[in-house]
């Protein structure tokens, strides 16, 4: 049951992940964001990887997934630090976020709760492509907005590292179990074959789960060392 529980909540949280990574590539789409979309897409691909890794009981791809997250931490860590403009950072110099080639900024500086947007006629300072406008009203700023997304993605992706790295653990044990169990199960088969032949084998431990399995083992252990 514990196995169990461990893994429906690691599916639980890879779901959330994979919802609010979904949502947030459309709202960057929406703001020519090009370095988040870059960065959601691989973050989709991993978050459905470690999926996968659950479901089939895989631990190399649970380990991936838990390396992923360290690196999609680190990331949102430096949207938070890019939004809020620490250090060097600057929003009206650093269009990191479009790779420099355009000046567009978040979808949420125009469509924010309560924003009320009013363009700019006849500006000089706008390209050729682009327009000037003023924003007012906001209840929220787009900057926060972004902040708190990256805020529960690093949320998410802490308890996505733990769950990954416990039930990756499970696996790992269970695969092993399974390897000691089919070596003995192939030498209490051999001595059955020929009991006279002397085997020698490096001892191990399973723990029984009742007393009859307990004395099943025992005295196999037994008859092939003496």
């Amino acid at each position: 049951m514990g196995k169990c529980d461990g893994r429906c909540t690691l599916l639980v949280i890879c779901s959330l992940q994979l919802v609010a990574a979904l949502q947030r590539q459309v709202f960057d789409f929406l703001g020519y964001q090009w370095a988040p979309i870059l960065a959601n897409f691989l973050h989709i691909m991993a978050v459905i990887l470690g999926m996968f890794g659950t479901v089939q009981f895989r631990f190399r791809y649970l380990i991936f997934y838990a390396v992923w997250l360290v690196v999609w931490v680190g990331w949102n860590s430096f949207i938070i630090c890019f939004y809020l403009e620490v250090g060097n950072l600057s929003q009206d110099r650093d269009f990191l976020m479009t790779f420099n080639t355009s000046l567009h900024r978040s979808w949420w500086m125009e469509h924010g709760p309560g924003c009320l947007v009013t363009p700019v006629l006849d500006s000089r300072m706008a390209p050729d492509d682009h327009h000037v406008i003023t924003v007012s009203g906001c209840l929220l700023d787009y900057q926060y907005i972004e902040v708190l997304s990256s805020a529960i993605q690093i949320l998410l992706a802490l308890f996505g590292f733990v769950y990954a790295c416990y039930v990756s653990k499970v696996f790992q044990d269970d695969e092993d179990s399974c390897e000691y169990l089919s070596l003995l199960t192939k030498i209490v088969a051999l001595e059955k074959t020929d009991p006279e032949l002397d085997v020698c084998f490096v001892c191990f431990f399973i723990a029984p789960t009742d007393s009859a399995n307990q004395s099943y083992l025992t005295r196999h252990h037994m008859t092939l060392f003496l």
